[in-house]
């Protein structure tokens, strides 16, 4: 008996004659009605002015319950430094399984909205300041990912872009100058405005061909001076 609450906290102090299980209602319909009996029959009790050992307003989750401060400072000096190994396979306890589709949408309606601008722990963190700068995929997981989105387990895959959709497309960037390839970028970008990028291969390239005819020019003007 490890657990700390205020139940196990009375059991483990309690005489053994003072310790039996009374059957207040029997629920053989679901999970939910199950629930509301309990919240029912708490709230019941606490009119009446028995002393409960019920830190919450009972059913699913810890309904009536709000952490102080305090409380979760607490929590988390406990949490900090605490290591929890991964498991994996069969150590796992979802391996082999997968979550319904009910579940899913409840999770996707639950966060919807939420980590959306300034509510997002890293909204506004750039270069040293984010938590991921410095950091590069290997490519053992990059080949991982890619057979996750290859072929059929692509969520486009078979799918075309609709009429409406390229017409959308179409005006949401019209006017906007766009190269039509990377060569063009280079040019605009690079040769136009006189930037010279170590890794732009199209840099590397007409640097090369810049110094051979400077080196042909070179040798055809000591001919014609000889």
């Amino acid at each position: 008996m490890g657990v700390r609450n205020p139940f196990y906290d009375w059991l483990r102090k309690a005489p053994d004659e003072l310790v039996y299980v009374q059957s207040l209602q029997v629920v053989t319909t679901t999970l939910q009605d199950l629930s509301d009996a309990e919240i029912d029959w708490i709230a019941k009790m606490r009119a009446r002015g028995d002393r409960l050992l019920n830190i919450s307003d009972g059913g699913l989750g810890p309904t009536g319950i709000a952490w102080t401060e305090e409380q979760r400072e607490a929590a988390r000096l406990r949490a900090t430094g605490r290591s929890i190994p991964p498991r994996f396979g069969a150590d796992n306890p979802m391996f082999g399984q997968t979550h319904s589709a009910e579940q899913k949408a409840r999770w996707s309606e639950a966060r919807k909205g939420t980590h959306l601008g300034a509510e997002n722990p890293n909204f506004g963190k750039f270069g040293a300041a984010h938590p991921s700068f410095g950091h590069s995929m290997s490519d053992e997981a990059k080949l991982i990912l890619a057979e996750q989105r290859r072929g059929s387990l692509n969520p486009n895959f078979g799918k075309t872009t609709s009429a409406e959709t390229i017409a959308k497309l179409s005006a949401a960037t019209k006017g906007i100058p766009r190269p039509k390839s990377k060569r063009n970028a280079h040019t605009r970008w690079h040769t136009n405005k006189g930037v010279l990028k170590p890794e732009c291969k199209y840099c590397v390239e007409d640097s090369t061909q810049i110094s051979t005819i400077s080196i042909n020019d070179a040798t055809q003007e000591g001919l014609t001076h000889d």
